[in-house]
């Protein structure tokens, strides 16, 4: 149930940020926050920017645990716990919107029409990187949040905001490490939302995920004279090969399907592919690729490798190569979200009431911060309406979904 005059005044409030939600967002792009493993320095300076808005938005109670990581400069990545008192001062219930301040690299450069650091706005979008994943919703949980305050409004639950680190290179920074920290502010009463993936229309409500599994291959052969290629053992020659049977064998090996997801079926794709030798005239002694694969929870991961260290002990024989197989993120899917659970029915009442449409319970492939919740035993589900552009050139937010998320989660935080 919810109050709808009260609702209605706490939407007419989030309409009226419009311009301060849109300057946030050119704001925050402007701080890239890329993790070590992708050539950055992490989310400290990001954070801390973060910080400051929040404090003079009135918010004040605020808590921030950062996870060790020498990797960076700062020592440390930041997890920021945003508060706010819901009407009954000793409940122990919250409502939580979950979302990351970390980016992933532009690419290249050449594919974007501007600097994918300076975010403008062309025909009610925002372009730049990071702006639909993930400050659409960030911004949007904030100032659901900030609405509700300036309406002085205390729901039953109370909400709570969380911004997260290391969201695109598996966690362990980030969600993860809040989850076993002497403080972890979640409880399996909680209703906890993580607005992170989602559809142009509103009606992907995600209750599953595949199982992760991100593999490097690392192929070591003996480096030579291109011109005297039997003196040497091309590692690039027998990492091709290598990437090709495994494409071919893993796609055979695991055909089931789940209409649950989309796609149905699991995936198994080459991505990444390191720099060898720099001149031409060298044959590589040394050559590393990476896979990402999502699996259908059906299977279990360590069958998946097996897989893989197979095909890898047939091209170590023909071609006389060694071959190193190792894991950069491993996810076993935990079970689904339950289809009756309180944050799918409060979540679908929402969706419905700000978009009309029907929200529709999911899986999708992509990982989300929701997959370490499950694991743990959290109800959770995630949800957005987005573009469909993260990761891309030009990746871009349609300003009326940042407005309209931002009124689903206070609809989410005024239900009783």
């Amino acid at each position: 149930m919810i109050d709808e005059q009260l609702f209605e005044r706490v939407a007419r409030r989030i309409e009226g940020y419009e311009k301060d939600m849109v300057n946030l967002q050119i704001e925050l792009t402007a701080i890239p926050a890329i993790a070590p493993e992708s050539g950055g320095d992490g989310e400290m300076k990001k954070a801390i920017f973060l910080w400051d808005v929040l404090a003079r938005l009135g918010m004040t109670d605020l808590e921030i645990i950062d996870a060790p990581d020498e990797r960076v400069s700062s020592g440390r990545r930041p997890n920021i716990i945003v508060r706010y008192p819901g009407a009954a001062a000793s409940s122990t219930e919250q409502t939580w919107i979950i979302s990351h301040m970390d980016i992933v690299p532009p690419g290249e450069l050449g594919l974007w029409n501007q600097d994918p650091y300076h975010a403008y706005v062309q025909d009610g979008y925002i372009i730049g990187r990071g702006v639909v994943d993930n400050q659409q919703d960030l911004v949007a949980s904030l100032y659901a949040l900030k609405a509700c305050l300036d309406e002085g409004v205390q729901p039953e639950r109370s909400p709570g905001l969380v911004f997260v680190s290391d969201e695109e290179t598996a966690s362990r920074w980030g969600l993860a490490y809040l989850l076993q920290h002497e403080h972890n502010p979640f409880r399996k009463t909680d209703l906890i939302c993580v607005p992170d993936s989602g559809n142009e229309d509103g009606t992907l409500l995600e209750i599953a995920e595949k199982s992760i599994l991100w593999v490097r291959f690392r192929t070591l052969g003996k480096q030579c004279h291109g011109s005297k290629p039997y003196l040497g053992k091309n590692a690039f020659l027998a990492a091709s090969h290598l990437a090709v049977r495994l494409y071919a064998a893993l796609h055979e090996q695991f055909t089931k399907s789940d209409p649950l997801f989309d796609p149905p079926l699991s995936t198994f794709e080459p991505t990444r592919k390191d720099a060898n030798v720099p001149n031409v005239n060298t044959i590589p002694g040394e050559d590393n690729f990476y896979m990402d694969c999502r699996v259908l929870p059906l299977y279990d991961l360590s069958v998946v490798k097996q897989v893989m260290r197979e095909v890898a002990d047939a091209i170590e024989k023909e071609f006389g190569v060694t071959i190193e197989i190792s894991s950069t993120q491993e996810v076993q899917a935990p079970e689904a979200t339950d289809l009756q659970s309180l944050i799918v029915t409060a979540l679908k009442q929402a969706i419905d009431r700000v978009y009309r449409v029907q929200a529709i319970p999911q899986g999708i492939g992509a990982g989300t911060v929701a997959a370490y919740l499950r694991r743990e035993g959290y109800p959770v589900a995630v949800w957005c309406r987005t573009t469909p552009t993260a990761h891309q050139p030009n990746e871009n937010c349609l300003i009326a979904n940042m407005i309209g998320n931002a009124k689903v989660f206070a609809h989410l935080f005024l239900q009783k």
